[in-house]
């Protein structure tokens, strides 16, 4: 990242609400507050903008993004934008990326195994009538499996430990 381009928040976190909204996310949004770490969540989304292009350019004027993955979050396609747009911001402009495994496997992510492989099962139903649906969940599937191989934390160890891809031998 160059001293040219200042970035507006340090961290960018991507959640599924009906996930960790009222759990993980907010004591992990709390605590980056609490240290003065410029942190954007969803809930900085100011009325009247379009969703879309407002969460894009959070992403893109963000540090870091964490990525919290969930039983459900490839169940939302709010989430696997995001996903889609911070691995661009990742290759193109270096920014560094953490994934979270919130009580869910990281095989089952990359893999999409489980709750991964159900919310997948519905695209690939709805996709044979949509072609622009069925790009999307191709490259959903490649973003999972890409995150998925960056190292980060697990939530289902007692100590939150970080995991790389050599994980259960993944």
């Amino acid at each position: 990242m160059s001293a040219a381009s200042p970035k507006k928040y340090d961290v960018f976190i991507s959640f599924r609400g009906q996930d960790t909204r009222e759990t993980f996310t907010s004591h992990l949004h709390y605590a980056l507050c609490k240290e003065n770490i410029i942190t954007y969540i969803d809930d900085n989304l100011v009325k009247g903008d379009e969703i879309g292009p407002a969460l894009a350019q959070a992403i893109q004027d963000t540090r870091i993004s964490l990525i919290i993955f969930s039983k459900h979050y490839a169940t939302s396609k709010w989430c696997l934008n995001e996903l889609l747009k911070i691995l661009e911001c990742r290759k193109f402009h270096g920014q560094v990326v953490m994934p979270v495994f919130y009580n869910t496997d990281t095989s089952h992510v990359r893999n999409q195994k489980g709750s991964y492989e159900e919310a997948f099962a519905k695209y690939d139903g709805e996709a044979i009538h949509n072609e622009s649906l069925a790009k999307s969940v191709s490259e959903w599937r490649k973003a999972l499996a890409e995150a998925a191989n960056i190292p980060g934390w697990d939530s289902q160890s007692r100590n939150y430990k970080y995991v790389t891809s050599q994980r259960k031998g993944i």
